[in-house]
Parts: structure tokens; sequence; C-alpha cells
């Protein structure tokens, strides 16, 4: 069995890149940090690291341990703020991260639901684009990860489920009332955009939709990985953008925005989770997973 103390010591090593730099993150000697990595790859039958003028290289056993180690300590964090809380009343803590669009697309409705169901919770959700989401969850950072799903197969490791699907649409603001409720991309690709940058699932999607019109992506484009301020500046400018329906609900419902139908948009775009394979969720993950699950 893996000594706990020896694995937050490689830990340690790793962030540091080096023997010397764990000893100083732990506060106790170097030749005590060499002898517990000694005795946790002996314990493992299995090289960990090796040395080098630039510091440490993980071998493939070492990045292995190196992303259990990290979710132990989340593990360990996240037990000693849930029995905080636990005591003022409060669920939690639940780690969260996802794309924008996703987000914006499923969280709303599914904060309603705990709250309904279990009152007080803690929530944190984070931002990134879907390569580091991945490496999150792996990592034990977040729990469960919302993204457009359907594009790629998940990594062997992680499980991918389908809630809702979210019609993509061209957003447009009141300097261009002028355009027809319907379009082609190839008669609009020459207006001024803005456009994702992030190389992720939702800009793919959208490059696609310009592949499907034979259309060019325009060139004369702003890009911008915010969906605050990419409809902030097509409300205020004769710029124009591609969104999912959900995303825009709140401006199209008042008229600041207006949604017009895209010919090639012909597959609408699908929302969901990606969560580790296998890893077993903490209580409040799992009710958040079932509420998506029962409200298919």
């Amino acid at each position: 069995m893996i000594d706990p103390r020896a694995l937050r010591t490689f830990l340690a090593v790793c962030r540091a890149n080096s023997i010397s730099g764990g000893a100083r993150l732990l506060n106790i000697s170097q030749p005590s940090v060499s002898i517990a990595i000694a005795q946790l790859e002996q314990s493992i039958g299995a090289t960990l690291l090796e040395r080098s003028r630039a510091g440490i290289l993980l071998t493939a056993e070492g990045r292995m341990l190196l992303r259990r180690a990290q979710a132990m300590e989340g593990l360990l964090k996240d037990a000693e703020e849930e029995l905080q809380l636990s005591r003022q009343g409060i669920a939690g803590p639940l780690r969260i991260g996802g794309t924008p669009g996703a987000l914006v697309s499923l969280l709303p409705g599914a904060v309603r639901f705990l709250e309904d169901d279990i009152g007080s919770f803690a929530l944190h959700v984070i931002e990134r684009p879907d390569p580091d989401l991945a490496t999150l969850l792996r990592q034990g950072d977040i729990e469960l990860a919302f993204v457009t799903t359907g594009i790629d197969t998940p990594p062997d490791d992680l499980d991918e489920i389908t809630f809702s699907q979210d019609p993509f649409a061209l957003i447009v603001g009141r300097a261009n009332e002028h355009l027809p409720s319907e379009v082609s991309l190839k008669d609009v690709a020459d207006l001024r955009w803005v456009l994702p940058e992030a190389r992720g699932a939702f800009r793919r999607q959208i490059d696609a939709l310009f592949l499907g019109a034979s259309a060019a992506v325009p060139r004369d484009s702003i890009r911008c990985d915010s969906l605050l301020t990419t409809k902030a500046i097509v409300r205020a400018s004769s710029r124009v953008t591609i969104l999912p329906m959900q995303v825009a609900a709140a401006e199209l419902s008042i008229g600041v925005l207006r949604a017009i139908a895209i010919q090639e948009a012909i597959f609408p775009r699908s929302i969901g989770i990606r969560k580790l394979k296998g890893a077993r969720l903490s209580a409040l993950a799992q009710h958040l997973l079932d509420q998506l699950i029962h409200s298919r």
C-alpha cells in the first residue's frame, strides 16, 4: 500500500521540480525527501523520476502517480471544507468547470434544481477550454466538465453524457435589422464578425458551418472567447456573431439582439458533461448529475 505521506512528498518534489525544492516546500531535510522517494519507488516497483540539469523528469509511472497525488490532495482539501460547511448546514463543496457556452446553457437550470432539492450549497465554477478541462478532471480539481458533446470521441478515461441540444443562430443587433429571418452564411460572410478564439469544440462547429456553406471563415473578425463581451459588441455595433440560442436568450427576449436562422445549421449543438470514468462522485455532484439525467 502506498504511504500517503510519501505521496505528499512526491507531489512537493514535482511542484518544486527538484528534490531540494521539495524539501524546502515541506520544511524537511533533503536526505529525508530522497529516502521517501526511494521507498515510494521500491513499494510500487517502478522508477518515478530521473534527475537532469533542468530539474527532474517524470517517467510514465511518475506522471500517472502525479495525477493520483493531485487527486488525493484535492480530496483532502474538499473533505476539510465539507466538514466546515456541514457545521453551517451547507452542502458541498462541488467544483465544476466548463466551456462558456455549455455552462450558460446548462448550469442555470442545474443550480435551480439544486436550490429546490438541497437548499444551501457551495459551488465553485471555472471556465476553461476543452483540453484544460480534461486535465482538471484527471487531477481531481473538478468533478464535472460542462462541454459541447458529440464532436470528438472522448478520451478512454472520460465518460461523456449529452443532456440537451441548442441550435446555432446568426445573432445581430439593431444595426442589422435589414437582414432577413433566414440566411446562408455564404451571403453574409462579408459582414463584420465577432467569432471565438479558442480552438475547442465550439469554434470547430462554427468553422464547420462556414465550410458547409462553401464560405471562407471571415477575416474581418474580432476573436473573443467572452460571451458577455461578444454580445455587447454585437449589440453596440454592426458586427454579427454565431451563438447557440440559449446563450443569447436574455438579450433576445428583450429585443436588443435578434436571432436569424442559418440554412447550414442542420444539426443542433449538443451539450452535456464529461467526467472521469469510474470516479466516485461527491454526493452533491451525483445529485446534480442525477437531476440533469432526469430532466433530459
